[in-house]
C-alpha cells in the first residue's frame, strides 16, 4: 500500500451514509478500516486503500481488535461510529428486547467505541472521534421511544466524553442529521406516507453531503473545534 495519511476507522459502513464516508477519505489519502454487520456487503469498497470485515458493535473485545487493526495498518487519525439503529414502533408494541437492542446498538457499542479509541489515540495526545446522531438524540417522537433514547444517550455520551478528552487533544464531535437520507428505504416510506407524490431531490440529504460535513469537521484547526453541528436540507422542518 502506498503511504498514506493516517488510518480512519469507520464503524456502521452500511451502504449509503457509512460507504459515502469510507469513499470520502479513502479518495483523502486515508486508510479506510470499515466495519458492519453482514460484512460481506462491504465487497464493493474493498480495495486500495480500503480494508474492512464484519463486526459487532455491540461486543467490547471486538470493537477493541477492530480499531486495533486499523491502528496496525496505520496510525489511527479518525474513528466514525455511525450505527444507526432506526425503528419506529407506538410504545404499546415496543418491547423490551426491541427496547434493548436499539439501546445496545446506537449507544452502548456507541460507548465502546469512543472508549476503545480514546485508549488508542490518547498515548499520541491526538486523533478525532465522529459520532453520528439524530434529530430524536434532541427531542423524542411519537413512536420512536426506544430510538430517541438510545440516540439522547449517545448524544450525552459524545458531550461528556468531548469535555474529558478535548483538553488531552482529542477532538470528539457530534453530527445531528436532521433530514431523511436518500436511500431507497426512506423514499420508499416517504411513498407511501404521500401517496406515490414525486419526492425533489434537494429535499432528501445525499449521503454524499453527510461525508463532506465529516471531513469538514475533521480538516477544523485545533483552535476552532465543533462540537455539535446540526445539517438539514433547507425544506426540513425545526
Amino acid at each position: 500500500m502506498s503511504t498514506v495519511r493516517g488510518s480512519v476507522a469507520v464503524i456502521g459502513a452500511g451502504d449509503y451514509i457509512g460507504a459515502a464516508i469510507v469513499r470520502r477519505f479513502a479518495a483523502e489519502g486515508f486508510a479506510v478500516h470499515a466495519g458492519r454487520r453482514n460484512g460481506e456487503k462491504l465487497a464493493p469498497l474493498l480495495g486500495g486503500h480500503v480494508t474492512g470485515r464484519s463486526l459487532d458493535a455491540r461486543e467490547p473485545e471486538d470493537v477493541a481488535a477492530f480499531l486495533a487493526e486499523a491502528e496496525g495498518i496505520a496510525p489511527l487519525a479518525l474513528v466514525v461510529f455511525n450505527v444507526g439503529a432506526n425503528v419506529q414502533f407506538p410504545l404499546r408494541e415496543t418491547t423490551d428486547r426491541v427496547f434493548r437492542k436499539v439501546w445496545e446498538m446506537a449507544c452502548f457499542a456507541g460507548f465502546v467505541t469512543v472508549r476503545e479509541a480514546a485508549r488508542i489515540m490518547g498515548a499520541r495526545g491526538e486523533g478525532k472521534i465522529f459520532v453520528t446522531g439524530a434529530t430524536a438524540g434532541l427531542r423524542g417522537n411519537p413512536g420512536y421511544a426506544a430510538f430517541a433514547a438510545a440516540k439522547a444517550g449517545l448524544r450525552a455520551v459524545a458531550q461528556s466524553a468531548a469535555r474529558e478528552l478535548w483538553p488531552q487533544g482529542l477532538h470528539v464531535a457530534h453530527l445531528v442529521i436532521d433530514a431523511g437520507v436518500d436511500t431507497a428505504w426512506v423514499r420508499e416510506r416517504i411513498a407511501e406516507r404521500s401517496g406515490g407524490a414525486e419526492i425533489p431531490d434537494d429535499l432528501l440529504m445525499p449521503p454524499e453531503a453527510v461525508a463532506d460535513a465529516y471531513l469538514a469537521l475533521y480538516n477544523q484547526p485545533k483552535a476552532a473545534w465543533t462540537f455539535e453541528q446540526e445539517i438539514r436540507p433547507y425544506g426540513e422542518k425545526w
